[in-house]
């Protein structure tokens, strides 16, 4: 989340970095009086003024760089810019914030198969921390297998020894709560590829379904499938710790 001074600019720029519309466009939508400023009416497009007093068509402006959202992801939408990989995550937000400059990004990935609480933002740092290695934010998992627990899940997934296919170090202790034989939560500390599918892959298991339901405290709450909501500023300061 960024914290500088904020300082006045112009308003085409404001309204063009934000995703309201290019440059061009934003100036014919000033020039025909869309935007005003600590509720005057203004019409020139170089005109300078802080974020908070601008308006536009009577709403306040989407906030600046840090914006991050909480998303409840449907199955079947891609975490990925290239929509050749089929229906993206980012389809489902308006128009404007996909426009936004810094693009907004998603922080680390649900697969395709994958549904629940994703985060993106366009904010790098705070993208950089959450994804990065030496910061072990938990997330909670809710997970259908193919065939009944064995037994001894939990005690191999909590002893911090499991080696996954392909990997050179062995995963961090996870929590296994049992719901039933078919059915258990997972938390992890980690974000590897594919990680909690192949962690039960490699006790001889498989996933059916998995909905990541929190990260850190952050949880879906009410929102349905496919919806999506901005963080509020306590919410964002949790993030960013």
């Amino acid at each position: 989340m960024k914290n500088s001074t904020p300082s006045k600019q112009r308003l085409d720029q404001l309204l063009t970095s934000l995703g309201y519309a290019s440059r061009n466009e934003s100036k014919k939508l000033i020039a025909s009086g869309h935007v005003t400023v600590e509720g005057k009416q203004v019409k020139k497009s170089d005109f300078k003024a802080f974020h908070h007093d601008v308006q536009f068509n009577g709403e306040p402006l989407d906030p600046l760089q840090g914006i991050v959202i909480l998303m409840n992801k449907p199955v079947g939408l891609v975490c990925s810019h290239d929509d050749g990989e089929g229906q993206l995550v980012y389809d489902l937000l308006p128009t404007r914030w996909r426009n936004r400059d810094p693009k907004i990004s998603t922080i680390g990935r649900l697969d395709k198969e994958t549904s629940g609480l994703l985060l993106l933002t366009d904010d790098g740092q705070l993208l950089h921390r959450l994804t990065s290695p030496k910061y072990h934010v938990p997330k909670l998992y809710e997970v259908t297998l193919d065939r009944p627990l064995k037994g001894n899940e939990a005690e191999i997934f909590s002893a911090g020894s499991l080696m996954l296919n392909g990997e050179k170090t062995a995963c961090l202790p996870a929590k296994l709560s049992i719901i039933d034989e078919t059915h258990v939560t997972l938390e992890i500390t980690e974000g590897r590829y594919h990680q909690v599918r192949r962690m039960f892959a490699a006790v001889g298991n498989h996933v059916t379904a998995l909905h990541r339901t929190r990260i850190g405290n952050l949880t879906l709450g009410d929102l349905k499938v496919g919806e999506y909501r901005l963080l509020s500023l306590d919410e964002l300061l949790t993030v960013s710790l």
